[in-house]
């Protein structure tokens, strides 16, 4: 492999009005390599490859691409100078065909006129080196998402042949497609392009990369040898923790009944989710753990039927439910706390008692609607018992801090009187007040016998409260813990195992 530095970014610094996005952040890509880029949320990679590219301009540092400095204000510029990117959304156009995507910008001409048939001929030989044989004028949404995902890899590397980021290019691949997809990442290897790689999933990681940079906090935390970094070493990095540093920690005792509440049966989805069976019982609270890209959050989806599952039965106090949308699930008895809750949870216009009585609007009908003086007292009193801090219910719940919103957002299920509330990240984002105080909350709806579902980057968390916890890792469940198994070190153990 050659040693010789392509692209190198040396202590970049990224500022916005509430956050210092990336401090003093180094990363060096070789030509003929291809470099994990690592971290959980808000470590910074997507913010280090907006820079690369020109979407952002730093703050602070150097970009030298071979050995030069470098000055990108937008995509356009990095692709002149060598730099294409690939994202896990396919950024072309469906509406156009193949060959159009592939020439967009830059057609040959003949007598000033586009020359069609050299575009059709120029992009079907470019794709025999990808071992895509198809028609290049039929329209890209006519073929699959991995197609597709190829063909941006082909234009990527035919517009700039130096440096090619991949950003989560396999999160909608199957494991055949994934394996076609390392194929030719292998082979521009080979050719000397330097290649950016970001997943969360680590035995991609292990598979295909020669060299691994992980960030945390907007720091760069190290660079390593992918064949020397061991699996326990590298998780730790991601985490911050060190494995043998973390002790015993018991979780509380809590009630819960060996009754079945839910259970899932080989429940899955092709690309998003591998089968798997989980039961949650009548008052239990079952933590989800697992890095991130994991598949935490897309069990919580496919458990309230946000996503349709592509295998396995759902069974609601043993019987069989097909839920077609989130209103059915609603209907029966469950929540949701989204992960991402300013673009899936709240509806920031609206006022806080509207966003509140919501879930219960929906699951007694529209047809029975709730009173105004009904939605001011649901409204109150859960300001009130939740300690949510506004001076006015009609105030837009955008105006709200990020803890609030989210007390807002429980709230939104408590007035609903669920079944089984499913929490992604509760704590995620939110000042340490609000972060102790969703806690406590936690283990009063627990002690209430009400069923959970909380999935959640922090280990500590979960062992506080779950009577059971399922590790997942690559969109698998690898284990089960329960009693005194459920520790941070156990949990780590599992996310770290082959």
């Amino acid at each position: 492999m050659n040693t010789n530095p392509v692209l190198q970014l040396k202590r970049i610094h990224k500022k916005f009005p509430s956050v210092h996005a990336l401090k003093g952040v180094d990363f060096t890509l070789r030509a003929g390599e291809i470099h994990a880029l690592l971290g959980e949320n808000g470590a910074g990679k997507s913010t280090l490859i907006k820079v690369m590219t020109g979407v952002y301009q730093r703050d602070g540092g150097d970009i030298l691409l071979d050995g030069q400095p470098i000055f990108p204000t937008n995509t356009g510029d990095a692709q002149a100078l060598g730099i294409s990117t690939v994202y896990q959304e396919v950024n072309l156009l469906p509406n156009l065909t193949v060959a159009q995507n592939i020439y967009l910008g830059r057609e040959p001409r003949r007598f000033g006129l586009i020359n069609w048939g050299k575009v059709n001929r120029d992009a079907a030989e470019l794709l025999k080196g990808y071992d895509l044989d198809i028609d290049v004028t039929q329209p890209l949404s006519s073929y699959s998402i991995a197609v597709q995902q190829l063909i941006a890899i082909a234009r990527g590397v035919d517009m700039s042949a130096k440096v090619l980021i991949l950003d989560e290019p396999t999160a909608s691949l199957d494991a055949d497609e994934v394996q076609s997809l390392f194929r030719i990442m292998r082979d521009l290897r080979s050719k000397g392009i330097g290649i950016v790689f970001v997943t969360h999933f680590l035995d991609q990681v292990y598979a295909v990369c020669d060299r691994i940079t992980i960030l945390r906090s907007a720091e760069l935390v190290g660079e390593f040898e992918a064949a020397t970094l061991s699996r326990p070493e590298l998780i730790g990095h991601m985490l911050g923790k060190e494995l043998a540093a973390l002790g015993e920690h018991k979780p509380q005792s809590s009630h819960s009944s060996s009754e079945p509440l839910v259970e899932l049966k080989a429940l899955g989805h092709n690309t998003n989710l591998s089968p798997m069976d989980l039961t949650v019982g009548k008052g239990e609270v079952v933590g989800l753990a697992g890095l991130l890209g994991s598949g935490r959050t897309e069990l919580c989806r496919l458990l309230f039927a946000i996503d349709k599952r592509n295998s396995g039965q759902l069974l609601l106090d043993g019987k069989p439910v097909n839920f077609s949308a989130p209103r059915e699930a609603i209907i029966a008895g469950m929540g949701l706390c989204p992960e991402d809750r300013k673009h899936d949870g709240i509806l920031g216009q609206l006022s806080i008692r509207e966003n509140m009585i919501l879930a219960r609007q929906i699951k007694q009908g529209w047809w029975k609607f709730i009173s105004r003086k009904e939605q001011e007292e649901i409204a109150n009193r859960y300001v009130k018992e939740l300690n949510i801090a506004t001076s006015d219910i009609e105030k837009p719940i955008e105006q709200l801090s990020g803890g609030n919103q989210q007390k807002v957002i429980l709230a939104r299920w408590l007035a609903a009187d669920p079944r089984l509330l499913i929490l992604d990240e509760p704590t995620r984002g939110i000042d340490i007040g609000a972060h102790a105080e969703i806690i406590r909350l936690i283990r009063k709806l627990c002690a209430d016998g009400l069923s959970l579902v909380v999935a959640s980057s922090e280990l500590e968390e979960l062992v506080a409260f779950s009577n059971k916890v399922v590790v997942l890792r690559d969109r698998k469940k690898v284990a089960e813990l329960q009693g005194d198994d459920i520790n941070p070190q156990r949990i780590m153990q599992a996310i770290a195992s082959n």
